[in-house]
């Protein structure tokens, strides 16, 4: 198991476009993966979990995996959250 914690960088948060560009993201990813925020933990390939969370900017989470590729997955998913979901580019 692998966890990293990063602040969202964009001001809306992780609303259904980014969102659904971190669930592309890891949905390129074996293993299973997880973002928590507070005491709450939600598949990070599920939208309506992540939407759930009510992530907005300035928030803290963690993204947590658990596989083969536990590591890339999280690095590759902390790089997006932390370009802001690529919404500046």
């Amino acid at each position: 198991m692998f966890v990293r914690e990063v602040m969202v960088q964009n001001q809306v948060g992780l609303h259904a476009r980014p969102a659904t560009f971190f669930i592309q993201k890891a949905n390129e990813f074996k293993s299973s993966i997880w973002i928590e925020k507070e005491e709450r933990r939600v598949n990070a390939k599920s939208l309506l979990g992540i939407l759930s969370l009510g992530i907005v900017g300035g928030t803290s989470i963690k993204i947590i995996a658990d596989g083969a590729d536990e590591e890339v997955a999280v690095e590759a998913l902390v790089d997006l959250v932390t370009n802001g979901f690529s919404e500046q580019a």
